[in-house]
């Protein structure tokens, strides 16, 4: 059997910071804080709605996966702006209730999710709509280009190991590369200097 062409390619949308803004501010009631927690966890949709009360601890800053796609439960270690949304939404909780429900109380569900971040998109202008999945990959994507080790973002992803983290995200940190590359290579002096200033590309 062979993969599917490009089926390996690095996942190139995810949106930016005023972008995600703008999706948060398009979304009403519950969904908000959904969309919340998906760009401030990485978690998937389904691990989202799955959250219990007792699935966050608000002195380590965690909450527990505890039924993810790898089969096995994970700790996704929360921001200072991840855990004040945790703590509000578990206030005067009762263990085993469900940290995300719509606005009627009930449980989401499967496909519940569809309509409103596509409403949501075409009203904050987002193109192609937003998914949880694209939710998914922008925190990633935000992690790798701040130079945050594979290793901890497939451990926050839920990944076995870091070869898929890697093949999607790694691009996303050149300047570590280049970085690295620069210190530990000496100066051969090579290369001639030249009094000529390149041009850059868009400067005419």
């Amino acid at each position: 059997m062979k993969p599917f062409k490009e089926a390996d390619a690095p996942i190139e949308h995810f949106l930016s910071d005023d972008e995600c803004v703008r999706l948060v501010n398009a979304c009403n009631g519950s969904f908000r804080d959904l969309v919340r927690a998906a760009l401030l966890t990485g978690c998937r949709y389904g691990e989202l709605t799955r959250l219990r009360y007792e699935d966050f601890h608000p002195e380590g800053g965690t909450v527990t996966v505890q039924f993810s796609k790898a089969g096995k439960p994970r700790h996704v270690g929360l921001t200072d702006e991840g855990r004040a949304l945790f703590d509000r939404l578990t206030t005067g909780r009762a263990r085993r209730d469900r940290i995300f429900v719509r606005d009627d109380g009930n449980a989401w569900g499967a496909s519940h999710q569809q309509r409103p971040i596509e409403a949501a998109s075409a009203q904050a202008r987002i193109e192609p709509p937003a998914t949880f999945h694209i939710l998914r990959h922008t925190y990633a994507s935000s992690l790798a280009r701040q130079g945050v080790p594979m290793a901890v973002i497939a451990a926050q992803l839920g990944h076995a190991d870091t070869r898929m983290t890697e093949r999607h995200y790694a691009h996303l940190a050149p300047s570590y590369v280049a970085d690295t590359v620069r210190a530990a290579l000496p100066p051969l002096g090579i290369v001639d200097k030249s009094n000529v200033a390149p041009l850059r590309r868009g400067s005419l």
